[in-house]
């Protein structure tokens, strides 16, 4: 009667924790409303010419040659993302042995989050690229292109690696850094970068040499909380009743 008891308990506590996880899921990267943000920092990036020479850098064993082209700093929105060491990705870490992108960054700005068009997009992120998708021809026709850019974020300082990282859809963020080319001589692995934002295509991302970050304004704070309690309570609830059964006495057949 007790480990039935206990079953019966783990059981619900798993059908809740997974309720809400699924609640908290499609809550915690919702866009916020343009209210929401700071829209006085929220301008046209900052580009000027850099006095900054090449320069080598180490992360994993592995030696980068860095180039910059232009000092650089964005104020954004971000509105989908892509970890560079995520579980499905084969490119980055296990092919070209790249440690020094650790994430990639969607981020609108202007006109795009004051108008509110950018809550209207459908926005996803691969390996390369930002995708979107306008819902019909008048909100395609009033998102501004040249108000997106897709960012690889490169960094060598474990500080600043653990801020981008925390960087999530909704959130406002500043980037500061310098526009910059890299490779990896030993896999023959290189990546440019886009010193405009008005192309488009192959080659259209900024590469961004990170050497300061912050996140001016964290979005949905209690759906982030919720989703990482309910993800330990689905966890732990699922761990101790594997354990019930396999500690409960077997039970006896009656006949």
């Amino acid at each position: 009667m007790f480990f039935d008891h206990l079953e019966r308990i783990f059981k619900l506590s798993l059908l809740g924790a997974l309720t809400l996880l699924a609640m908290a899921f499609f809550q915690k990267d919702r866009l916020p409303a343009p209210s929401f943000f700071d829209q006085t920092v929220l301008t046209q990036p900052l580009q000027t010419p850099t006095q900054s020479p090449s320069f080598k850098t180490q992360v994993n064993a592995q030696t980068y040659t860095v180039t910059p082209l232009f000092d650089y700093q964005l104020n954004g929105v971000v509105v989908t993302d892509y970890e560079s060491g995520s579980f499905g990705d084969i490119y980055h870490h296990r092919r070209w042995k790249d440690f020094l992108n650790v994430k990639d960054l969607c981020v609108v700005w202007g006109e795009n989050v004051r108008s509110d068009v950018f809550r209207k997009m459908a926005y996803d992120s691969g390996p390369w690229t930002c995708f979107i998708q306008a819902p019909d021809r008048q909100t395609a026709k009033q998102f501004k292109d040249d108000q997106l850019s897709n960012n690889h974020l490169l960094t060598d300082d474990i500080d600043l690696h653990r801020l981008i990282m925390s960087a999530a859809p909704g959130d406002q963020i500043m980037i500061k850094g310098m526009l910059a080319n890299y490779e990896n001589q030993a896999t023959r692995f290189e990546r440019g970068t886009s010193t405009t934002r008005t192309d488009t295509g192959n080659g259209a991302c900024e590469t961004v040499y990170v050497t300061d970050f912050a996140i001016v304004k964290k979005a949905n704070r209690f759906w982030r909380t919720v989703y990482r309690i309910a993800l330990f309570l689905a966890g732990a609830s699922a761990l101790c009743f594997v354990v019930t059964l396999m500690v409960r006495p077997a039970k006896r057949p009656y006949g």
